[in-house]
């Protein structure tokens, strides 16, 4: 297992003594934030709309974030390429805050999960190889570097949440943001997923069309495992009458709060009731068939399909804008088809995992769809 010098150098005096475990953490902080700043100076890290792309790799991403109508924008999102220095890493999120201080919040947590990952992560990796563990099978080696972020990811965001109640200036008590994020390791895929952002996959089938591949599960309160769980804290799920379908999340009077996802950071008030920031990590490993994944709020799947959304990115002529095409797309969609309902913050990452061929240009396969008025 390949561990990046420019970190181990800053973690191996510390992390292999347990009586110098302290120190090795807040070493590995520094480390971080070097690498944090060192990579923002060489364009490889981006929080705002635009395109980063490392020169050292086939993957390119563009990403795209449009304000709605209720408000300042409560979406962010963050693409670093060459994560921790590791260049065939690639690190990508989507965060979308609600209630009054939402926008605070997902900013927060945006700022937070990849220096958190990145330290547990290193730290997973230290104790691994210090185990000497022989790897007989490939599959072994697959299971174990799954888990090794699975466990990183649930300990990050944990401390993650436990921050924000700590936070004296961010009110998260009825506020907070759902976290979508991948990790795209070589050709390994592992996918954290807290909240209703979602991550559809465009793969191409026998026949030579783009196929899309839901990647993570939009965790509703309705869903029977997450009702389960808020029932049994003694939190209740139900509709309003005005609202046929939108399952939402309620203390057990049933009058307060109302949030329609079942996991997020922050959202303290129902912490008690059933609402976990556990995230749902899963693993998918890719192949030459897979193009590109997108990662996009609901504002972006309230509205469109993920065939649809599959059919816009791959049908625009300049990948760079292929982000912003499903963002305007999207709000196109909410104009039509909600009409008199407050058009939500919209955002839309894309990465693809190819450089395009010289004889295609920038064209990919064609994804079989209903053409959209955008």
């Amino acid at each position: 297992m390949v561990l990046f010098p420019s970190f181990v150098n800053g973690l191996a005096r510390t992390v292999s003594l347990k009586k110098e475990k302290s120190r090795g953490k807040n070493e590995g902080r520094k480390v971080v934030k070097s690498l944090i700043k060192e990579a923002r100076k060489n364009e490889l890290l981006l929080s705002t709309s635009g395109i980063v792309k490392s020169s050292k790799g086939n993957n390119f991403a563009c990403v795209f974030t449009k304000q709605g109508q209720k408000g300042v924008n409560q979406d962010c999102l963050i693409v670093w390429e060459e994560f921790g220095c590791h260049e065939d890493i690639t690190f990508c999120g989507i965060f979308d805050g609600h209630g009054p201080w939402g926008h605070f919040v997902a900013k927060r947590v945006r700022k937070l999960v990849p220096a958190s990952l990145l330290c547990n992560w290193q730290e997973n990796l230290a104790a691994s190889t210090q185990l000497d563990l022989d790897f007989k099978m490939e599959e072994d080696m697959n299971l174990h570097r799954f888990d090794t972020w699975k466990q990183s990811y649930i300990k990050t965001f944990a401390a993650i949440d436990q921050d924000l109640k700590q936070q004296t200036g961010i009110d998260s008590f009825q506020s907070g943001t759902t976290a979508l994020t991948i990790i795209k390791q070589g050709e390994h895929l592992i996918l954290a997923n807290v909240g209703d952002s979602r991550a559809v996959l465009a793969t191409t089938s026998e026949d030579g069309t783009l196929t899309a591949l839901q990647l993570t599960t939009d965790l509703k309160p309705n869903l029977p495992k997450e009702a389960e769980r808020i029932t049994q804290s003694k939190g209740q799920v139900f509709c309003l009458e005005d609202e046929p379908g939108v399952y939402r999340v309620w203390m057990p009077n049933g009058r307060k709060a109302g949030l329609a996802i079942s996991r997020a950071f922050g959202d303290y008030c129902l912490k008690d009731f059933g609402i976990i920031s556990v995230p749902e990590v899963t693993q998918r490993n890719l192949n030459p068939m897979d193009q590109f994944v997108i990662l996009a709020t609901d504002g972006v799947w309230d509205v469109i399909s993920n065939q649809e959304a599959v059919r816009i990115v791959s049908s625009t002529p300049n990948r760079e804008k292929a982000a912003k095409r499903l963002v305007k797309c999207a709000t196109y969609e909410w104009k039509r088809k909600r009409r008199g309902i407050a058009i939500d913050d919209i955002s839309a990452v894309c990465l693809f995992f190819r450089s395009p061929s010289p004889k295609y240009s920038n064209q990919l396969p064609t994804a079989k769809v209903v053409k959209l008025g955008c």
